[in-house]
C-alpha cells in the first residue's frame, strides 16, 4: 500500500559519485533535498578501479572544486598516493592521478553527506516516476512510499536492469552483487525514454601477501605533496606504491584458447563496451602483434590486502581468470579474491537531454552519470554536480547553469553527450577538447570559482582568497613586463648556464622568460618580487606568458565560435521547410534540437553547408512554425 513520506525541493536516485555530487550541491544551495540509494553501504563506493584523476579526468576534479563540489576535498583527505602524470609536457596536459582508499573514501563522503544541512539520505529503492502534464513530481519506492518534489535526478549508475557475467553464468545484479534496478528501468521506457545497452567490467581483485613484488616494478607517489583541492593545503602522507609487471606469452595463449569460453565472443553479452578501457580478452585479440600488456597492481587501502588487477579486466571463467594471473611476472603463486566480472546495463540516448541535463520531454527531470552513457567516477561526478546545481536552480526559481566548452572540460563532456549522442561508453579524453590550453589543471579556479561563488557554493571567505590570488598574478604579469634587465655577468652566466645564448642588449624580464631554458625562479633570482608569492600564483605567472601567443590564439578561435552560440534557433523551427538542407542532417537536427547555430555545428552528419543554409534561413527571418 502506498503512503505519502514527505516533500522535498529535489529528490536524487542514487548515491554513486553523480548521486553525492547532485546532492551535496542542490543543499548546499538552500534546496531541500532528498537522497536514495539502495543501499547505505554502498555510498560512494568505487566498483572499479581504487583511483581518481589522470588525464582529462583530474582537470574535471579540480573543476569539480572550483565549482564547490566535493569529490577533490574527499580524495585529498583519503588517498594513499598521488602523482602527477606527464611533467614532462606543455601545461595542457598535465594532471594529477591519485590512489584512493576506496573504504575510507566511500566512508568520509558518507560522513560528509550526513552532517549537511538540508540533505536527507535514505535507504530506498525507486521503481517509479511520478509524472503528471509532461512534469516530474516526484518518486515512488518499492515500499510504497512516496515522495513529492519540485525535481528529481536519475543518477542510477549501472544498477538499471544490471546483469553480471562471468563465463558461462549470467545473472541479475548491479555491482559487486548489489541489488539491481529493474522496475525503474522499464518505467523509463514506459515513459517513453530510449534506452540502449552498454557493457563494462572489472578485473580480479587478488591478495597482497601472495604477490612476488620482487619481479615488478615499484611505482611511487609524487615526492612533492599534493592536492586536488584549492582548499587543501598539501602536507606530507605516507604513500602507498602501485607496481607495474607485464602479460607473458603463456597469458596470451591462456586466452586464445578459452575464446571459446569468452562471454566477449560467444555472443552471451550484447552491450557494448568502453573503447578506451578494453578487457584482456580484447587487447590480446585486436593486438596480436604485442607480445605483452602493461598491468599495474593498485592497493585498495591501508587496512586491507586487497589488489587491483589494472589492466586485466575480464569476463572469462573463474578457473581461467586463475591461469590467466597466475602466467603473470610475480603472480605465480597468487590467490585470487574477487572474481573479475562484465556488467551490462541500460543507459538513456544523451541527445535525449537538454545542456542543462534536464530530459526535453520531461519537464524537470534530470540524469547524470553512468546512466548518461559514460565511463568513469569523474565524468560522473561532474555531470552530478551540473545537474544538482540546475534541479536546485529550477526549485529555487534561479537561472540554470551551462558551461560552454571554453569553460570547463565539464562543458565539452556535457555537450559532446547532449549534441553528438554517444554509441558507446564515452570517456572524457583531452583530444576532446579544442580549446585544451585554455582548460588546465592549474587555472580550474580562474575559469569557475566566480560561477561556484555566484550559485553559493563557494563560501565569501574562498572567493576573497581568489580574488587575492588573481590579483597577486596580475600585479606580477604586469611587473615583469615592465621590468627591462641589463646584461650584467650574473645574468649572463644564470642564461649560459641553463643552456641559453647570451643576451647582446637588455631584455624585458617577461620576454626573457619565454625563453624555453628560463623559469620563473630564475627571473626571480635577477628580479626579485617584493611579494612573498605562493608557489601557484608563481605557476600561473610562468605559463601565462611563456604561452601568451598560443592562449591568444585559442581566445580568438573562442570568440568566432561564441559569436555561432548567440545565434539562437527558436524551438519551434520547422526543419523539414528548410529547403537545401541534406536528409541526415534535417534528422539529427529535429532530434537534437540545438539551442545555437553553434551547437549545431557540432552535431555529427551535419556539415558546413547545412550551417550555412541554415544561417541564411534564420537571417531572412524565415521561421516555419510547426503547426498547432
Amino acid at each position: 500500500m502506498s503512503f505519502e513520506a514527505g516533500n522535498y525541493d529535489v529528490i536524487v536516485i542514487g548515491a554513486g559519485h553523480a548521486g553525492c555530487e547532485s546532492g551535496l550541491a542542490a543543499a548546499r544551495m538552500g534546496a531541500k533535498t532528498l537522497m536514495l540509494t539502495i543501499n547505505l553501504d554502498m555510498v560512494a563506493f568505487m566498483p572499479c578501479n581504487p583511483s581518481v584523476g589522470g588525464p582529462a579526468k583530474g582537470i574535471v576534479v579540480r573543476e569539480i572544486d572550483a565549482l564547490g563540489g566535493e569529490m577533490g576535498r574527499n580524495i585529498d583527505k583519503t588517498h594513499i598516493q598521488m602523482r602527477m602524470l606527464n611533467t614532462g609536457k606543455g601545461p595542457a596536459v598535465r594532471a594529477l592521478r591519485a590512489q584512493a582508499d576506496k573504504f575510507a573514501y566511500q566512508h568520509e563522503l558518507k560522513k560528509t553527506i550526513e552532517n549537511t544541512e538540508n540533505l536527507t539520505l535514505k535507504q530506498g529503492l525507486v521503481e517509479k516516476l511520478i509524472v503528471e502534464d509532461g512534469q516530474c513530481t516526484g518518486v515512488i519506492t518499492q515500499t510504497g512510499a512516496i515522495y513529492r518534489s519540485k525535481t528529481v535526478v536519475i543518477t542510477t549508475g549501472t544498477f538499471l536492469r544490471g546483469e553480471i557475467i562471468v563465463g558461462e553464468l549470467k545473472y541479475s545484479s548491479g555491482p559487486n552483487n548489489q541489488q539491481p534496478a529493474i522496475k525503474l528501468s522499464e518505467h523509463l521506457e514506459e515513459l517513453g525514454i530510449e534506452l540502449v545497452r552498454f557493457k563494462t567490467g572489472t578485473p580480479p581483485r587478488v591478495n597482497s601477501h601472495s604477490i612476488d613484488y620482487s619481479k615488478t616494478e615499484i611505482q611511487p607517489g609524487d615526492d612533492v605533496p599534493r592536492a586536488f583541492s584549492f582548499e587543501t593545503e598539501p602536507v606530507e602522507t605516507e604513500q602507498i606504491p602501485c607496481w607495474l609487471t607485464y602479460t607473458s606469452e603463456t597469458t596470451h595463449q591462456i586466452i586464445d584458447d578459452n575464446l571459446h569460453r569468452s562471454p566477449m565472443y560467444s555472443g552471451m553479452i550484447k552491450g557494448t563496451g568502453p573503447r578506451y578501457c578494453p578487457s584482456i580478452e580484447d587487447k590480446v585479440v585486436r593486438f596480436n602483434d604485442k607480445p605483452r600488456h602493461q598491468i599495474f597492481l593498485e592497493p585498495e587501502g591501508r587496512n586491507t590486502q586487497e589488489v587491483y588487477v589494472q589492466g586485466l579486466s575480464t569476463s572469462l571463467p573463474e578457473d581461467v581468470q586463475e591461469k590467466m594471473l597466475q602466467s603473470i611476472a610475480g603472480l605465480e603463486n597468487v590467490q585470487m579474491m574477487r572474481t573479475g566480472y562484465a556488467i551490462e546495463y541500460d543507459a538513456i540516448v544523451p541527445t535525449q537531454l537538454w545542456p542543462t541535463l534536464e530530459l526535453k520531454n520531461i519537464k524537470n527531470l534530470y540524469t547524470a552519470g553512468q546512466i548518461n552513457g559514460t565511463s568513469g567516477y569523474e565524468e560522473a561526478a561532474g555531470q552530478g554536480l551540473i545537474a544538482g546545481i540546475n534541479a536546485a536552480c529550477r526549485s529555487l526559481n534561479k537561472e540554470e547553469l551551462i558551461l560552454d566548452r571554453s569553460e570547463a572540460y565539464i562543458g565539452v563532456l556535457i555537450d559532446d553527450l547532449v549534441t553528438k549522442g554517444t554509441n558507446e561508453p564515452y570517456r572524457l579524453l583531452t583530444s576532446r577538447a579544442e580549446y585544451r590550453l585554455l582548460l588546465r589543471h592549474d587555472n580550474a579556479d580562474l575559469r569557475l570559482t566566480k560561477i561556484g561563488h555566484k550559485l553559493g557554493l563557494i563560501s565569501d571567505e574562498r572567493f576573497a582568497d581568489f580574488e587575492q590570488k588573481k590579483m597577486l598574478i596580475e600585479e606580477e604579469i604586469a611587473r615583469l613586463k615592465a621590468t627591462q634587465l641589463k646584461p650584467t655577468k650574473e645574468l649572463q652566466d644564470l642564461i649560459v648556464e641553463n643552456g641559453g645564448s647570451e643576451l647582446k642588449d637588455g631584455i624585458r624580464a617577461a620576454d626573457l622568460l619565454r625563453r624555453p631554458e628560463m623559469i620563473y625562479e630564475h627571473i626571480h633570482t635577477i628580479s626579485p618580487s617584493e611579494k612573498d608569492l605562493h608557489p601557484d600564483v608563481k605557476e600561473q605567472v610562468e605559463i601565462q606568458i611563456k604561452y601568451e601567443g598560443y592562449i591568444e590564439k585559442s581566445l580568438n578561435q573562442v570568440e568566432r565560435m561564441k559569436k555561432m552560440d548567440l545565434k539562437k534557433i527558436p524551438e519551434n523551427i520547422d526543419y523539414q521547410a528548410i529547403n537545401g538542407i541534406a536528409t541526415e542532417a534535417r534528422q539529427k537536427l529535429e532530434q537534437v534540437r540545438p539551442l545555437s547555430v553553434g551547437q549545431a555545428s557540432r552535431i555529427s552528419g551535419v556539415n558546413p553547408a547545412d550551417i550555412s543554409i541554415l544561417l541564411v534561413y534564420l537571417e531572412q527571418g524565415k521561421i516555419a512554425r510547426i503547426s498547432n
